[in-house]
């Protein structure tokens, strides 16, 4: 009787477990997908040469965006593929204003996907890619502003063709992020730091974010009549060998999860 007991028992108790681990299967939930330029893009900020930088419009273009649920989780450091036990992407491609809205507006829905599993997302992907019509037509990256120094004002656009793609772990920040529930919203984040294509003024000279910027200095000094519209193409011949190379390299860490790192591709 005290064996019957006992396997009666254990059979309670794994079709507890089989049901309490089964009962998330077929429950969704909306999973927003958010791009992010900082206030770095919405208030302006200093340069570490000393130019007072304002943006007008930050088009940025993006492809294939996906979140994961991983476990272990995902290390942008590792250099590997995202292995997940769910995901759920955005199909379609996105061409968004990062400068839209004013000082204190929130980062830029991109889109949504209305039926993604339930569970904590702690990776997302994404491709920048060249926009296919629009005003930033041919390029993934396009920076509209002005520069101020000491009197002088150079209006810009600068812009990217090359393509990339990121790969991060979980958002870094004030809150965690992509935690989704039956029926719930939640949201992931691409966040775009600018302060490492011009460094930061708020930031010690020798800092690396510093060290690795280029500056405004160098694309003032190309600019003609106040005014400088570039690609990597052109600037590659106006500016100097060691700047247009920093510039090259900056994409790669342009794009994170809030605080946190991704892994980067160009193709």
């Amino acid at each position: 009787m005290r064996t019957a007991h006992l396997i009666m028992g254990t059979i309670i108790v794994v079709a507890l477990a089989l049901v309490q681990g089964c009962s998330p299967a077929g429950k969704t939930g909306t999973l927003e997908f958010r791009a992010n330029g900082e206030d770095f893009v919405r208030q302006g900020f200093v340069s570490k040469d000393g130019w007072a930088i304002g943006f007008d419009h930050v088009y940025v273009t993006l492809a294939a965006i996906t979140g994961y649920q991983t476990s272990p989780p995902y290390d942008p450091h590792a250099s590997g593929s995202i292995d997940s036990k769910q995901d759920a992407s955005l199909s379609g491609t996105y061409t968004v204003d990062l400068a839209e809205g004013g000082d204190d507006a929130q980062p830029i829905l991109v889109g949504s996907v209305s039926d993604a599993p339930v569970g904590h997302y702690n990776a997302v992907s994404w491709e920048m890619v060249k926009a296919s019509s629009g005003p930033s037509d041919g390029y993934s990256l396009s920076i509209v502003g002005s520069g101020s120094k000491d009197g002088q004002v150079i209006d810009f656009e600068i812009k990217i063709e090359s393509e990339y793609a990121y790969s991060c772990g979980e958002f870094v920040g004030d809150a965690r992020k992509g935690i989704l529930e039956a029926d719930g919203v939640a949201d992931l984040e691409a966040t775009f730091h600018f302060d490492h294509i011009f460094g930061d003024a708020d930031t010690p000279p020798d800092d690396d974010l510093n060290t690795a910027a280029v500056g405004f200095e160098p694309f003032a000094d190309a600019a003609s009549g106040g005014r400088l519209v570039s690609d990597l193409s052109s600037l590659k011949s106006t500016l100097s060998e060691e700047d247009f190379q920093m510039l090259k390299d900056i994409p790669p860490p342009l794009g994170h999860v809030g605080k946190g790192h991704s892994h980067c591709d160009e193709y």
